[in-house]
């Protein structure tokens, strides 16, 4: 596939994968079709629920559905930076320093549990999930593209780990929950794991130069004028609700706009409309917010307050 790689190459290769995931994961073609949203347009994501709703094996089914080195870092609270990044040693056979890379060196990292790490740990993520680099001992190295993170969370056992900081939440271009499965699909998923594990079955579907050339595809997705006028009013609405402590910030914007690209792309489009913006305002926003303690006392949540907000947001009309 080459760099001119059209729409319509989004949309075969994206619906291949998504044939690829669901022989392991059934029933959540949305949250695939998320993830691959967030894969597409370059971002990362954060796997957020209860124990045993498939977080882990999702990520584990989309990195063997491409052709990319995958690598699984279990946070603990005694996991030290070095083992993520990598780190100088001193070689005594050739008398000299040599660099050993950590686990961040792949094209697919799951953090499996990453509030389970310390503050210093989860830190050591920022710069690789920013810039795609790694600096140590002064020096930057590239990490290979693409690179994508996919990080677990239990949000419901919170002894003994350490909530992510809003620098780094607002790094993942969003926040997705796999939630339980519906009555029928739940009996497939006992049919279909009664004698085999389907993760071992899957194979590539796609090789790591063809999604570079799709996420350059995404990228030249038209949005109109009006369309970007209308995520930054969606993304400015934020900052001025009175349940809404901390708003959404720019760089919410520009991943809204990414993401409202790479949706288009994937369902065959070369532009967006505005119920691409309005169907991906709660996973790429809602985890960067900061709610005022009467809503929160209230039991409102981000996810709620956002769908109240676009509501309001007058939608454009070319």
């Amino acid at each position: 596939m080459t760099v001119a790689a059209t729409s319509s190459a989004v949309q075969e290769v994206a619906e291949r994968v998504r044939a690829n995931i669901a022989r392991a994961i059934i029933g959540k073609d949305s949250v695939v079709e998320l993830l691959l949203v967030a894969l597409l347009c370059e971002g990362h994501v954060l796997l957020e629920d209860v124990p045993g709703t498939g977080k882990t094996t999702l990520a584990r089914a989309l990195a063997r559905s491409l052709d990319c080195t995958f690598r699984r870092i279990q946070f603990t609270p005694d996991l030290l930076p070095t083992d993520v990044t990598g780190l100088s040693f001193f070689n005594q056979k050739i008398s000299e320093f040599q660099f050993r890379p950590g686990a961040i060196f792949t094209s697919v990292l799951l953090a499996d549990e990453i509030n389970r790490a310390t503050p210093r740990t989860q830190s050591a993520l920022l710069e690789a999930m920013q810039e795609r680099t790694v600096t140590i001992d002064g020096e930057t190295r590239p990490l290979p593209r693409p690179f994508i993170v996919l990080a677990t969370q239990n949000p419901v056992e919170l002894e003994g780990t350490f909530p992510l900081p809003e620098a780094q939440l607002d790094r993942f271009i969003m926040r997705l929950e796999v939630g339980y499965p519906p009555l029928d699909d739940e009996i497939e998923i006992l049919a279909r794991y009664e004698q085999r594990d389907p993760l071992d079955e899957l194979v590539p579907i796609a090789t790591g130069a063809e999604i570079l050339a799709l996420q350059a595809a995404v990228r030249r997705v038209h949005v109109a004028d009006v369309l970007r006028r209308y995520v930054v009013d969606v993304v400015r609405a934020t900052r001025t609700s009175d349940e809404i402590q901390l708003g959404a910030s720019p760089r919410a914007a520009l991943a809204l706009h990414r993401a409202a690209q790479a949706l288009a792309a994937q369902r065959g489009r070369d532009f967006v409309k505005p119920d691409d913006i309005k169907e991906l305002a709660v996973p790429v926003l809602a985890h960067r917010l900061i709610l005022h303690a009467e809503a929160r006392l209230r039991g409102r949540s981000t996810a709620e307050i956002i769908r109240t907000l676009v509501a309001r947001v007058a939608v454009p009309v070319e």
